[in-house]
C-alpha cells in the first residue's frame, strides 16, 4: 500500500476521533482508542495486500468515516476539502449559485401516476420549482416548471438532484448554461446565468395587521434561519414595522426554522429581554464546551407583547429563542411541540483541508430543561414526540397539525397542483394581488378537466388495502363465493375524485392558489396569500386582542 496514502488515512481517523478525547479520558479509554486504531489499520493493510483489485483509498476513507459518525448522531459530519462549498453554505447561508430550488420527479404522462408506480431513476426529470425573486435564475427568465435538460452541456438524465445541484453551483462570477424545456414552447432553448454569492434572506416576509378588531397594530415577522447577520435583518424589519407602520405588538413566526448560529439567537432575544439575563447554557465533556450565554445590552422592545409561532420543524436556535422567551415569561408560544435538537456542534479543521462538524455539548434553557429530545432518532424519521417525552418546546397553546391524508395530499405529492399552476401561468398574463386573488368554481372545474387529461388516479388507503386483500384472498383458501362477494364490493370503495375535490374545495383552492400566486409574486406574495388561511396566526391575533 502506498505509505503516504496509508499515513493520510491514519491521520484523518486519528484526528477525527481520538486526539480531542485523550486528554479528557482515562488511560484505559486511551488504550481502547489506540487498540481500535490498530485494528482498523490492520484490516486496511490486509485488504490492501490481498484484495484482488486496486483500492480507491479516498473513497474507502470517506465511507469508513461517514459510517462511524452515523453511529454517533445525525449532526456529527465529516466534510472533506471537496465539500468546502457545502460547509460554507451551512455556516453562513451563502453559496455561489443561481438561486433556485430544483426538484426531481417522474415525467408527467397521460396515463396518470399512482403512489404505487415504480420510478426508474433514469425516468426522473429535473425541474426548477422555486426561482427566488431577484436572484440570477429569476432575472435570467427561469420559471417554475421549467425542465432542466442539461447543465453546461452535461445531460441531467440519470443524475441525482444533489449532483445536478452541485453542477449548478460554482464560483461567483462564473457562467453556467442551462438547456431548458418549457411547456408551450416548441423547442428547447439555452439560458446563460452568471452565478452570484447567494444569500437567502432570513426575514422571508413581514407585515402589519391593523384591523378594527385589534386594539393596536400587530407586526408579523417570518424568520427563516439564524445565519450571519440574521439578527440585524430581524431588527431592521422590526424597526420598520414599529416606526413606519406603528406596530405595537409582535408575532414572530419560527415555524420551519431549523436554527443556526446561537449568537444570532442571543441578539434577537436581547431585543426583548433585560441585559445580563441567562438565556441558554451549553454543557459538555470538556471545559471549553461549558458556556453560559447572557444578554449584553438593554432591550429596545422591553414591553412589546409577543407571540411566537412554532412547529415540529422549529429546531436548535429556534428552540433557544422560543424556549428562553417562554421560560422568562416574555412570550406566549402557539403551535406544535418543536423538533428537540439541543445538541451543539462546532466546526474544527482537520488534516489535508477537511473539517468535522462535531457535537460537543447540549443546550439547557434558563429553567434548566434540556432542549434535546431523548428519542431524536425517531424524530429524524419524521415521528412525533410523545407528550411525556423530554426535549423540544411544548407551546403554551398547542394546536393540532392540520395535515390530512386525503385528496389534497394525493394531488400535492404527485405534483398536480404544481403542473396545473405551470399551465395556468402560461395562459394568464396576470392575476389579482395576493391578498385579493381567489380561484373561482370555474377554475376548479378547469382543474378537474386537467386531472382527467392527465389520467389522475385517486387511491385512498382504504381502496389500496382492499385491493391488496383481494389479491391475497386469491392465493389463500378462500371459497369462490366469498371471493366473488369481495370483488363486487371493490368498486364501491373506488373514490370519485370530483366528489372528493368538492368535499375539500376550500383546501384545494388554498393549496392550488398558493402555487399559482408563487408564479406571479414569488415567495413574499405566496406568504401573504397563505397567511389568509393560517389558523395559528388567527389564534395569535385573537390572543393579542
Amino acid at each position: 500500500m502506498n505509505s503516504k496514502r496509508h499515513s493520510v488515512l491514519v491521520l484523518i481517523l486519528y484526528s477525527l476521533c481520538f486526539i480531542p478525547a485523550v486528554s479528557a479520558q482515562s488511560k484505559q479509554a486511551t488504550s481502547r482508542a489506540n487498540e481500535s486504531i490498530d485494528i482498523f489499520n490492520d484490516v486496511l493493510r490486509q485488504v490492501d495486500v490481498n484484495y484482488v483489485d486496486t483500492l480507491n483509498y479516498e473513497s474507502l476513507t470517506e465511507t469508513a468515516i461517514n459510517a462511524m459518525l452515523r453511529k454517533i448522531d445525525p449532526y456529527t459530519v465529516y466534510y472533506p476539502k471537496k465539500n468546502d462549498r457545502e460547509l460554507r453554505m451551512l455556516t453562513t447561508g451563502k453559496y455561489g449559485g443561481i438561486g433556485s430550488i430544483i426538484q426531481q420527479r417522474p415525467r408527467p404522462t397521460a396515463k396518470g401516476r399512482s403512489s404505487r408506480d415504480k420510478v426508474d431513476k433514469d425516468s426522473l426529470w429535473t425541474y426548477a420549482v422555486n426561482p427566488y425573486e431577484g436572484k440570477p435564475a429569476q432575472r435570467a427568465g427561469i420559471e417554475a416548471g421549467d425542465r432542466i435538460l442539461s447543465v453546461d452541456g452535461k445531460s441531467t438524465k440519470g443524475l441525482t438532484v444533489s449532483e445536478v445541484s452541485n453542477n449548478l453551483r460554482g464560483e461567483p462570477g462564473t457562467t453556467v448554461v442551462l438547456e431548458i424545456e418549457r411547456e408551450g414552447v416548441e423547442k428547447p432553448f439555452k439560458v446563460s446565468i452568471v452565478r452570484e454569492d447567494i444569500h437567502m434572506e432570513p426575514v422571508s416576509y413581514s407585515t402589519v395587521f391593523s384591523a378594527d378588531t385589534l386594539s393596536q397594530p400587530v407586526g408579523y415577522i417570518a424568520f427563516n434561519e439564524f445565519t450571519e447577520g440574521s439578527a440585524q435583518a430581524f431588527t431592521n424589519a422590526l424597526d420598520n414595522l414599529y416606526y413606519t407602520h406603528g406596530a405595537r405588538k409582535l408575532i414572530i413566526d419560527l415555524r420551519g426554522n431549523g436554527g443556526g448560529i446561537v449568537d444570532e439567537a442571543l441578539q434577537l432575544i436581547n431585543l426583548f429581554i433585560e441585559s445580563n439575563q441567562t438565556i441558554v447554557e451549553t454543557r459538555g465533556k470538556t471545559a471549553m464546551s461549558n458556556r453560559t450565554y447572557k444578554t449584553r445590552n438593554n432591550p429596545r422592545y422591553k414591553d412589546m407583547p409577543l407571540i411566537v409561532l412554532v412547529d415540529k420543524n422549529s429546531a436548535s436556535a429556534s428552540e433557544i429563542v422560543s424556549g428562553a422567551l417562554q421560560d422568562l415569561k416574555r412570550a406566549t408560544l402557539i403551535g406544535q411541540r418543536t423538533f428537540g435538537k439541543g445538541l451543539v456542534q462546532n466546526v474544527r479543521p482537520i488534516v489535508y483541508g477537511g473539517h468535522i462538524k462535531v457535537t460537543t455539548s447540549k443546550y439547557y434553557l434558563p429553567s434548566g430543561r434540556c432542549i434535546q429530545a431523548i428519542d431524536y432518532s425517531e424524530r429524524q424519521k419524521g415521528h412525533e414526540l410523545k407528550k411525556d417525552t423530554a426535549g423540544g418546546i411544548l407551546p403554551d397553546i398547542v394546536m393540532s397539525d392540520s395535515a390530512k391524508v386525503d385528496i389534497t395530499y394525493s394531488l400535492y405529492i404527485n405534483n398536480y397542483f404544481f403542473d396545473y399552476a405551470t399551465r395556468f401561468h402560461r395562459l394568464h398574463d396576470s392575476i389579482a394581488a395576493p391578498l385579493d386573488f381567489e380561484l373561482t368554481d370555474q377554475d376548479i372545474e378547469d382543474f378537474c378537466r386537467f386531472l382527467d387529461e392527465r389520467g389522475f388516479k385517486y387511491e385512498t388507503e382504504t381502496s389500496k388495502f382492499f385491493a391488496d386483500m383481494i389479491k391475497m384472498a386469491k392465493h389463500e383458501d378462500i371459497d369462490s363465493a366469498t371471493l366473488a362477494q369481495l370483488e363486487t364490493m371493490e368498486p364501491l370503495l373506488q373514490p370519485d375524485f370530483r366528489k372528493a375535490i368538492e368535499r375539500n374545495k376550500e383546501e384545494v383552492k388554498q393549496l392550488l392558489g398558493s402555487e399559482i400566486v408563487l408564479r406571479y409574486y414569488y415567495q413574499k406574495g405566496q406568504a401573504a396569500f397563505n397567511l389568509r388561511f393560517d389558523k395559528e396566526l388567527k389564534r395569535a391575533l385573537q390572543e393579542l386582542k
